[in-house]
């Protein structure tokens, strides 16, 4: 029976300003709403690959939040652990790109229905009964969720499932109360660690890359797997590194390619394959991801992937992955 993997945290919309530049300080066009959070878009892409999923959040009994849970209900997630909360309203994220590509951010989060998140009988039920925990920096952040997200990392791995953690931190937040000792305590019992680019050495003293991941490898991190955008991705562990080339596609979105990145890894590393498959596989997740206008809409199925991957530079040589079994 394939592994259950559970998420706790943040659920969203998410609102586009269609016109790039600085903020909202003047009226916009704007385009959504779209289902987002950064756990809701992790799990969704691994349920869409086939993984048993399920998330632990909190929306509003409102559109909002009815938007998020018809899209993951469609896309296979077990919802049982959102709570619907009445007289509360759903988080939400104002969005503006500037011309460089950098963002601007207007957020409802620790004032929504999510930044209430509580252990409910629900909720304790679904991290009984998982078998692979995924954390993100966000949970870990907001005060009411970390408690609930280090009881569950705690809970989880007494009992032998397994962690993965993708930190996705602004460093400005670092030394928010309570957080440097919540990292360091989820990224001690880390099985599979996924920073992006540069976040590595948020985590580390070391500021040279290989010396980095040494330094978390011999903290008794099992796998670190750097996402770096458009330049790929590597693996690394105690027997070496593994990279992934960039794939060309048309860039849309760039919001959500890490969530789908990691989605994907946990779902290929889960179901047994082996660490080359299971980067490029992760890597073509990231890419899909920012051909489509909005956080969750570029998360991939697996054909979507195989015809991804066939497509760069004609049908790919080492096979693809069909039904969690490789051929060729």
């Amino acid at each position: 029976m394939a592994a259950t993997v559970l998420t706790i945290g943040e659920i969203l919309v998410e609102i586009m300003a269609t016109t790039p530049g600085e903020g909202f300080g003047e009226p916009q066009p704007l385009v959504g709403p779209f289902p987002s959070g950064a756990p809701a878009i992790f799990i969704d892409q691994v349920s869409r690959l086939g993984t048993p999923a399920a998330i632990v959040s909190r929306v509003g009994d409102d559109d909002f939040g009815r938007l998020n849970l018809n899209r993951l209900r469609a896309d296979g997630v077990d919802v049982s652990g959102i709570e619907v909360a009445a007289g509360e309203t759903t988080g939400s994220a104002f969005v503006r790109y500037r011309p460089d590509g950098s963002r601007a951010f207007v957020f409802n989060i620790a004032h929504s229905a999510t930044g209430r998140l509580s252990l409910t009988p629900s909720a304790e039920a679904l991290i009984e009964r998982c078998d692979h925990l995924h954390i993100m920096g966000s949970a870990l952040s907001a005060p009411g969720i970390a408690h609930l997200a280090r009881e569950a990392v705690r809970r989880v791995k007494a009992r032998g499932g397994s962690l993965s953690f993708d930190p996705n931190l602004r460093p400005e937040i670092l030394q928010a109360p309570g957080l440097p000792e919540a990292l360091d305590e989820v990224l001690a019992q880390c099985d599979v660690f996924l920073p992006s680019g540069e976040e590595i050495f948020l985590f580390t003293e070391s500021k040279d890359e290989a010396a980095a991941v040494t330094e978390l490898l011999q903290r008794g991190i099992g796998t670190v797997v750097i996402k770096r955008g458009n330049q790929g991705a590597s693996r690394f562990d105690q027997h070496g590194r593994i990279d992934a080339a960039a794939l060309t596609v048309d860039e849309v979105d760039p919001t959500g390619a890490g969530d789908c990145f990691a989605g994907a890894y946990v779902s290929f590393w889960l179901a047994g394959a082996d660490p080359e498959t299971t980067l490029r596989y992760a890597n073509a997740a990231g890419a899909h991801a920012v051909t489509k206008l909005g956080p969750m809409e570029g998360a991939a199925t697996l054909s979507g992937l195989n015809a991804l991957l066939a497509a760069q530079n004609g049908k790919d040589p080492r096979g693809v992955w069909v039904r969690q079994t490789r051929v060729q």
